[in-house]
């Protein structure tokens, strides 16, 4: 696969710019040095990324003409958007299906010379999540109409205010029984792994596995936390009206033990991989539950 090499001014398209994970990229292609585009939807907030410089161009993906004007220029396009965790009210799949083809054909129409894609880990394994299976098809998609991609799959995010939330009220999501490990990943992590995927000759064309040094079962991740936070934490209880299928399917999916990283590309790519521990205390002290290392 190759890509032609756009100026050095020219700017990274980010997408899913105003989100958890789209903000750190942001941030992190800042700290590189990079001039950021951020495509945001009409009524978004987009106060935060033009503080930061960012151009700011309006538009949907599930609008294809809007697209256009967003990557005319781009030196390469990195996605983090997703529809399924229902931010928003008008979130659905939707955006994990039509809105990532809609990308996919855009950055083929205007030539774009790198496209950097936020999939799932082991997505090409778990056809019965939907999510997942959305972020395989988008990958195949890329692949088969010719453009030039990095794939980043990362596994759990070890952090967002979910899980902040669950550790403030004591709580811990322990997603699989003793024996049953899935890698986690700091969400800076794969933020980190995204700045450096747009200008990484040995990437293009890679589907790239994104985990900490070592998987956890979820007792080993109450243990761990507790340890760090110096008190004892309790698995979250199931939430009162349950959760909608997709999730379930992912949970069930998880206990199949198939949710583990080789993280071997990862740290030929993009330097050592993360150690779980060092995560873990980073996510806490960001959250404000244990001082920061000095």
């Amino acid at each position: 696969m190759t890509a032609k090499k756009a100026p050095a001014e020219a700017p990274v398209l980010v997408v899913g710019g105003t989100g958890d994970l789209g903000g750190r990229i942001v941030l992190a292609l800042r700290r590189r040095g990079k001039p950021v585009r951020a495509l945001v939807r009409p009524g978004s907030d987009a106060s935060k990324l033009t503080a930061l410089g960012v151009e700011v161009v309006r538009g949907d993906m599930l609008e294809p003409a809007s697209l256009r004007p967003a990557m005319e220029g781009a030196a390469a396009v990195v996605s983090s958007a997703i529809g399924y965790s229902g931010r928003r009210e008008t979130d659905s799949l939707r955006t994990d299906n039509e809105g990532n083809r809609n990308l996919a054909e855009s950055a083929k129409a205007t030539g774009v010379p790198r496209f950097v894609f936020i999939s799932i880990l082991t997505c090409d394994q778990a056809k019965e999540v939907p999510h997942f299976w959305a972020k395989k098809l988008m990958e195949d998609h890329l692949e088969k109409i010719g453009v030039p991609f990095v794939s980043l799959r990362p596994g759990a995010y070890l952090g967002g205010p979910w899980m902040k939330a669950a550790l403030e009220r004591g709580y811990v999501m322990a997603m699989t029984p003793a024996g049953i490990r899935i890698s986690y990943i700091a969400p800076d992590e794969v933020a980190r792994a995204a700045a450096l995927a747009v200008d990484e000759p040995r990437a293009l064309g890679a589907r790239v596995d994104l985990g900490s040094d070592r998987a956890l079962s979820g007792p080993e991740l109450l243990e761990l936390l507790s340890r760090l936070m110096e008190k004892p934490l309790q698995p979250a209880p199931r939430p009162a009206g349950g959760v909608n299928a997709d999730m379930a399917a992912m949970f069930q999916y998880f206990q199949t033990g198939k949710y583990v990283a080789d993280t071997r590309r990862q740290g030929e790519l993009f330097g050592p991989v993360p150690k779980i521990e060092e995560s873990a205390r980073t996510m806490l002290a960001d959250f404000g539950l244990v001082p920061r290392a000095s």
